[in-house]
């Protein structure tokens, strides 16, 4: 058995744990990192993503600290013209081979590829070598919140004589079936539904089994320029300061075009909030055949069985799996614990920013309670309740790290971080509107959102 050499041993080589690892080891020249994984290579769940998948949004704010992702690239042409650039695949994976290679390049940081981690000991899947993690070697969960993706989880139903795709094949059917069925109400169905009218398969062609509908953020709104994005948090926590109910939130959120649904005669219970360019929205609207009867129980030949009813199927229908835990909600733990580091959300959404703020605590500050005291940990959101109590969290925590002046003047410096200012900022009337309006409304939006989140 070996011993791995390293002070610090990170699970996982994906976004988490490389922008974790990129700050750490940017902000402290002594640290020497093993990363573990049990792919072939870096990047986590974009080594198996669909190949028509795109970040939900801009390029600038994924990745890592050190290297930003896209250039800031502004699109020139096609419906998002004008709004910064959002990587696909193809671009996000050579992205993270270069990261991994400068990293590796500092001679303080290598990548165990094909391995898991158990009880302080990697373990190759091939040879089944096992390596110690010896004491003095930090541990940090970088697959706490990892996402389950369609390509790696079997469909939640019964499958009995009908053709059953994850999505990730999609590309890759020949045929043409008179019916598509896609399962899912997330943003992998979302994608996959705009892939296919993208593709010329009439809206009629398409039942879209939605369990839930969901709440999405304006992509427009989400930009990297302080005075686009902080004006959109300053409308909302202006709409959420008076909001008598989480559902009129979300409706007066609609009208000042932050939030939107496929539908506006539902409203939506799930607020994972990604973003969706409204020319996919007005996609999207064209599909009628959706089918809200909770989530499916089975597919059989001719019909499809769900918790509150069933649905007649093709005899041809070629069924479409987006369905999996993409967002995970385990319970919120101290980031910094005597027996590990456990990556997760600081300010509401963006976890790559999070990742990499972790990462740069922990080579700035040496006390655990203080790290915990300047970043601790927010939540994704799901129900609307859980994206109150994100909002909350992720306000409180960016109150703390602001606070210290080194973490505000690094956090103003990263593209990660959609809120920064950058010091060479210029200044405009919209942004002194915009941090006018906050100052005026974070505090009594924060306390309603909690009143609503529950406390």
């Amino acid at each position: 058995m070996t011993r791995i050499d390293a002070d610090y041993l990170v699970v996982g080589a994906g976004a988490s744990g490389l922008a974790f690892t990129d700050a750490l080891v940017d902000h402290d020249p002594r640290a020497r990192v093993a990363l573990v994984d049990r792919r072939t290579g870096p990047g986590g769940h974009w080594r198996e993503a669909y190949p028509f998948v795109r970040l939900h949004q801009s390029s600038t704010f994924y990745g890592v600290a050190s290297t930003l992702l896209g250039g800031g690239r502004i699109q020139t042409a096609g419906p998002e013209a004008g709004l910064h650039e959002r990587a696909d695949q193809p671009t996000i994976q050579a992205y993270y081979d270069d990261v991994l290679e400068r990293l590796v390049g500092t001679g303080r940081v290598e990548l165990l590829t094909g391995s898991e981690y158990d009880d302080r000991t990697v373990v190759a899947q091939e040879t089944g070598a096992r390596s110690v993690v010896p004491d003095g070697c930090r541990v940090v969960d970088a697959r706490y919140l990892a996402p389950d993706i369609p390509a790696e989880t079997p469909p939640r139903f019964a499958v009995d004589g009908v053709r059953v795709i994850p999505v990730n094949d999609l590309p890759r059917v020949e045929d043409d079936p008179s019916q598509y069925v896609v399962v899912g109400s997330g943003k992998t169905a979302t994608d996959a539904v705009v892939w296919l009218l993208g593709r010329g398969v009439d809206p009629d062609a398409i039942c879209w089994v939605r369990p839930r509908d969901p709440w999405m953020l304006d992509r427009a709104q989400i930009q990297p320029d302080p005075a686009v994005y902080l004006a959109m948090v300053a409308d909302l926590m202006g709409a959420a300061a008076t909001a008598p109910s989480l559902d009129a939130l979300f409706l007066a959120l609609e009208d000042a075009g932050i939030m939107m649904r496929i539908d506006r005669s539902v409203t939506p219970t799930m607020a994972k909030a990604p973003t969706l360019g409204r020319w996919e929205l007005d996609l999207l609207r064209t599909v009628e055949h959706v089918v809200r009867l909770g989530h499916m129980l089975s597919v059989r030949p001719g019909r499809l069985e769900l918790e509150r009813g069933t649905v007649a199927l093709a005899p041809d229908a070629l069924v479409v799996n987006c369905a999996a835990d993409g967002l995970k909600l385990p319970p919120l733990v101290p980031i910094w614990r005597p027996d590990v580091i456990t990556i997760q959300p600081v300010r509401a959404g963006f976890p790559c920013f999070g990742a990499a703020l972790t990462g740069y605590v922990e080579a700035t500050r040496a006390d655990d309670a203080d790290k915990n005291r300047i970043a601790p940990p927010s939540s994704y959101g799901n129900t609307l309740v859980d994206w109150a109590r994100m909002n909350v969290l992720g306000s409180r925590a960016t109150a703390a790290f602001n606070a210290e002046p080194d973490i505000r003047d690094w956090a103003n410096r990263v593209p990660l971080n959609p809120a920064r200012i950058p010091p060479d900022h210029p200044g405009s009337p919209a942004l002194d509107d915009a941090l006018a309006r906050l100052s005026a409304t974070t505090a009594p939006a924060m306390e309603r959102l909690a009143q609503l989140a529950g406390g």
